[in-house]
């Protein structure tokens, strides 16, 4: 792990403000191994036990589902310093989704098995502490995506988007992890009608973009 990508884990929620010394106990504690992958890679298989988590160091992997008509549905993007797996590893699931690379780069492969063996040590009460904290952040953010996909028109699930991607209107400006097609299905609408309604937005001056840089200019 180089300087920058130790940066990047270090200000996960799993280890952010830790000690060097507590640093690499929590990474031992884990059994963390850097993991290089390329894009296109399939980092599990679906419907088998998904028996780690991962925490992305550099590049980016997305979490996709198939609906009961074989319709890929984007979960959600997973970037450096955000993480995946966690539910299904710890309730040792067989997966209901598959996780795929869509760039090259690396993530520290983990596991939750120290959370129960080592209850009572103080590096396993902070860890699940922050383990469950975790997935609580995750369960609110599923809400949103809820409160996005329950809007009937392009442009409410739009605005609904960006106000999350915006931080509750703490930031204008921001860089989407998608390209055009994933932001349709993330969104769950027809591609060619998403950037009709984009072009529409940004001609009554309600946003500017460039590729995947938005800036909010009125909403």
């Amino acid at each position: 792990m180089d300087i920058m990508q130790e940066k990047i884990v270090r200000s996960s929620v799993y280890f952010k403000g830790l000690s060097d010394k507590e640093f690499q106990i929590a990474l031992n504690f884990f059994g963390a191994k850097e993991i290089k992958f390329n894009k296109g890679d399939l980092l599990n298989t679906i419907a088998k036990r998904l028996n780690f988590f991962g925490l992305v160091e550099e590049g980016t992997v997305q979490v996709y589902m198939d609906d009961l008509d074989g319709n890929q549905i984007i979960m959600t993007s997973v970037g450096p310093g955000e993480s995946f797996g966690e539910s299904l590893c710890y309730l040792k699931l067989d997966s209901p989704v598959y996780i795929k690379a869509t760039s090259s780069g690396r993530f520290l492969k983990m596991y939750t098995d120290n959370l129960d063996h080592e209850a009572c040590t103080p590096t396993a009460i902070e860890m699940r502490r922050r383990f469950t904290a975790n997935l609580a952040t995750r369960t609110l953010q599923m809400n949103n995506r809820i409160q996005i996909l329950s809007k009937i028109s392009i442009r409410d699930k739009l605005i609904t988007f960006f106000a999350e991607c915006s931080q509750g209107g703490t930031r204008t400006e921001f860089v989407l992890p998608f390209n055009r097609n994933d932001m349709a299905v993330y969104l769950g609408v027809n591609r060619c009608a998403l950037s009709r309604e984009l072009s529409a937005m940004q001609d009554e001056g309600i946003i500017e973009f460039h590729k995947n840089k938005f800036h909010l200019l009125n909403m």
